[in-house]
């Protein structure tokens, strides 16, 4: 039997989001330094404030300071949860400064009861009911996970993890880092990130707010609570189809819901000492993103994926063969203007950038369940080695080539 995968040169989604001004702002009251258009998709940079030309990016939505999350979800995001389910991996985040509404864009308010959702429900729990609305329409035959990470100074860690894995650390912030590793197909994998099978709307619900508290936070001169680290919430669709003369295949697709913290000037957050280093590290990580979205504009021979555990992360989201949408956020605010014109900047050169969207082969239901067995297997086996050995926790052989896969 033959699989055909359409291959199309797809450029980003590149959406805009400008927040209001914020309560402070609006007493102490700051000036607006940015203009927006909805129907022209246009945003002004007012640097006539400053006797200089003004600037204007357009961008393929514009959402300005009255925008609701439901218009924002509606128009950015809706469409990229209908490929996903039709069997392609798909990536959404949000890009800008810190204190300009990324993970408010992202998360919102959550719920745990399954009812209306809150008017201020963002990206993520939005996702999760349309995920489930369409498969519960469709009556579909599914079944789904999910996995929760931490990038937080260039360490991985998982927000899903179980207590009792860090609970003998004295220090609580401290938590096991696990390994990045290449796929050898041009993408990467995380060695012993859990993966939580998921049956219902509520169970995704509880685990986001769960994992959204164990992010590292702090209170800045920019943001009272500023996300230290970037995450990824990933929710992985196995779907079943039936083809001509009966035979069973799995529908795959993945969504990854990315929340980046965001670029700070460490003199205007104010940020010292621990604060500073971590700030450093952000920019750092944010700086190599940028990078690496200015070589495939410029079709680079060389992109410095590798630089940065972010952008090996978001590999396949930038150039690569998934789809992906961008949530740029900033401030109307005079006194953030620079950092407003490096996010627009950075942004709207990202719409060039030209991803190759692969639909995923499906898989033969006989197939996958044979690889499930071996991993049930492989588990059986280790359990068996750390009972029979002390100190040794995984089979020889399993090291072994664990070893040698590292060395290639």
């Amino acid at each position: 039997q033959m699989h055909i995968s359409m291959v199309s040169l797809m450029r980003f989604y590149d959406w805009c989001m400008v927040r209001p001004l914020s309560v402070e702002e609006q007493k102490a009251n700051v000036q607006s330094a940015v203009s927006c258009n909805d129907t022209k998709r246009e945003v002004t940079v007012l640097n006539s404030l400053f006797k200089q030309a003004d600037k204007t990016f357009t961008f393929d939505t514009v959402f300005g300071p009255k925008s609701q999350q439901r218009a924002i979800y509606d128009h950015a995001v809706a469409p990229i949860v209908d490929d996903v389910l039709e069997g392609y991996n798909c990536t959404v985040f949000a890009f800008g400064q810190t204190g300009t509404g990324k993970t408010y864009t992202m998360e919102g308010e959550m719920m745990q009861q399954v009812g209306e959702l809150p008017t201020s429900a963002g990206v993520m729990p939005r996702a999760v009911r349309h995920i489930f609305d369409i498969l519960e329409a469709q009556k579909a035959d599914y079944s789904m996970k999910v996995t929760f990470l931490e990038l937080y100074n260039e360490e991985i860690t998982d927000l899903l993890a179980s207590e009792d894995q860090s609970r003998f650390l004295e220090d609580r912030h401290k938590r096991p880092t696990l390994s990045l590793m290449e796929d050898g197909k041009g993408g990467s994998v995380i060695r012993g990130l859990e993966e939580i099978v998921v049956y219902s709307p509520g169970e995704i619900y509880s685990l986001l707010q769960h994992g959204s508290t164990r992010r590292r936070t702090a209170d800045t001169a920019l943001n009272m609570q500023s996300s230290r680290s970037h995450s990824v919430f990933s929710i992985y669709i196995h779907v079943k189809v039936t083809t001509t003369g009966n035979r069973e295949l799995i529908k795959c697709g993945r969504l990854n819901l990315v929340d980046l913290a965001g670029s700070e000037s460490i003199a205007r957050s104010g940020a010292k000492e621990v604060r500073a280093r971590e700030a450093g590290e952000l920019n750092k990580s944010l700086l190599t993103l940028g990078r690496v979205i200015t070589a495939l504009v410029e079709d680079s021979v060389h992109v410095p994926y590798r630089d940065s555990k972010l952008t090996r992360l978001l590999r396949e989201s930038l150039g690569g063969k998934a789809k992906t949408c961008i949530i740029a956020t900033v401030t109307p605010s005079v006194h953030c203007l620079e950092e407003t014109l490096v996010t627009l900047d950075y942004a709207y050169r990202a719409k060039s950038i030209r991803n190759k969207p692969e639909v995923n082969q499906k898989v033969c239901k006989s197939v996958m369940l044979k690889d499930l067995y071996k991993k049930m297997e492989k588990m059986k086996q280790d359990v068996k080695a750390a009972r029979e050995n002390n100190g040794i926790y995984i089979p020889d052989e399993t090291f072994v080539l664990e070893e040698a896969e590292k060395k290639r």
